[in-house]
């Protein structure tokens, strides 16, 4: 599991323990902890509008629905991986190809959405009833 893995598993932590008041605060605090010297690492745009994108959704338990990120694509771009990942439960473990199935054909260099994506599948924080 990659750094912005583990950010996106703490900030959910952080925020269900409430040691952040709001969703947008828990990346930032998680973010801040994983990359302490690296701000351009804090500030990583597609791995943020991707974890804030799937929590607008509410399909992070413990995190309800709402409105976190103006970063579209990436919300799509993790929604449509979580759509894939309850389809083929073992695309967790190939992100590349996960990411080639969430672009359908475009021709886009990955940028961490699908680390977020699966890590949160893989930690059992993603609520897994269809519908």
């Amino acid at each position: 599991m990659g750094k912005y893995g583990v950010a996106a598993i703490a900030a959910v932590r952080a925020y269900t323990e409430g040691k952040a008041a709001t969703v947008e605060d828990a990346w930032a605090v998680a973010v801040q902890e994983i990359f302490p010297n690296s701000p351009s690492s804090q500030a990583k745009s597609c791995p943020r509008g991707t974890f804030l994108g799937i929590c607008e959704s509410g399909k992070i338990i413990g995190i309800p629905s709402g409105e976190y990120t103006r970063s579209q694509k990436n919300k799509i771009y993790g929604l449509k991986a979580l759509e894939l990942l309850h389809a083929t439960p073992s695309l967790a473990d190939d992100e590349a190809t996960l990411w080639k199935l969430v672009l359908a054909g475009q021709s886009k260099a990955p940028n961490h959405q699908m680390e977020v994506t699966s890590s949160l599948w893989k930690a059992g924080l993603v609520n897994r009833i269809v519908g």
